[in-house]
């Protein structure tokens, strides 16, 4: 088979969208898992008190209580995303083969 001079082999290989979509998921992610933290941590410092600058919060204990189960579960909410997201990120990465070309199993 002749070749001509204009062959590129990097047209037969199938062009792969851009990952911005799960890179944003990512670091939204990131970001609802540090809100969930620092939530978490203002309302344990509520319910153990003696924090002057916490003084709403230090009267109101079912409010601390609230704010630290909403921070825990803004922390898994964004743990779960994120290596979601990341699961989408490398997913690019693996063989794109068809079936009829694997290794046949009898």
């Amino acid at each position: 088979m002749k070749l001509k001079g204009s062959f590129d082999a990097r047209r037969l290989r199938p062009h792969e969208p851009g990952n911005w979509g799960a890179r944003l998921a990512a670091g939204l992610s990131a970001l609802l898992a540090t809100l969930g933290i620092l939530l978490a941590m203002a309302g344990i410092a509520g319910l153990l008190g003696n924090y002057q600058a916490l003084a709403e919060l230090n009267a109101n204990r079912p409010l601390s209580a609230i704010l630290t189960v909403i921070g825990l579960l803004m922390l898994y909410l964004g743990v779960r995303f994120w290596r979601r997201s990341r699961i989408r990120l490398r997913r690019g990465r693996e063989l794109n083969l068809s079936p009829h070309l694997m290794k046949k199993h009898d």
